[in-house]
């Protein structure tokens, strides 16, 4: 009998041993499971984020190709009437100066790349300050020494006013205003010559 009841033991202790171990392998993989499962959302939160991100630069990328900015705005910087987007993007190729491309670009109105880039004015104004000159060689040899071949662009000194090309209609009307701060003479002359009608000098 003592023998009998070692054995029943040791059978209920063998059996409470596999119990055991199949509890515990059914843990492990229990937890192999929810590793998966956390490895496997962590990589789809990344991935989402990652969307987001790209998401989120896109549209600021696209708000600011697109802000405007507002009349008084565009005045201040020297972008006044209809100047046109074409004309900005001609602009870049006369100045290497991309804040001032920005700004023109900021106070432009779109145009298609047909006859409307085209457009061409009756005069212009150059307005400059005297004071200021100095700082713009470029402009004062445009003004010596190239001026006279432009009858319809006349010269207008402006006490603190930023150098610009002020472009008139048949009327006399101020149509559009540029900056022309870096400008060098010979884009003066390239752009009056693709801009202002010709006149006679008589």
């Amino acid at each position: 009998p003592i023998a009998f009841l070692d054995i029943r033991n040791r059978n209920q202790t063998f059996q409470s041993l596999r119990r055991i171990c199949k509890d515990s392998h059914s843990v492990d993989l229990l937890m192999m499971m929810r590793k998966r499962e956390m490895a496997g959302a962590w990589s789809k939160m990344v991935v989402l984020s990652a969307k987001m991100m790209v998401m989120i630069l896109m549209l600021t990328w696209t708000i600011s190709a697109k802000e405007q900015l507002s009349s008084k705005e565009c005045e201040d910087l020297g972008f006044t009437g209809l100047a046109l987007c074409s004309d900005c993007h001609s602009l870049s190729e006369y100045v290497k100066d991309q804040e001032l491309v920005s700004d023109c670009l900021k106070c432009c109105a779109d145009d298609s790349e047909d006859s409307t880039s085209k457009i061409t004015y009756s005069g212009a104004i150059l307005e400059v300050c005297m004071r200021k000159l100095v700082f713009y060689p470029e402009i004062v040899g445009f003004i010596e020494e190239e001026k006279e071949k432009f009858p319809s662009v006349k010269v207008q000194y402006i006490f603190n006013s930023p150098p610009k090309l002020i472009m008139l209609d048949e009327d006399g009307e101020h149509k559009e205003t540029i900056r022309i701060d870096n400008w060098k003479r010979e884009h003066l002359l390239q752009y009056l010559r693709e801009k202002v009608k010709p006149t006679s000098a008589s």
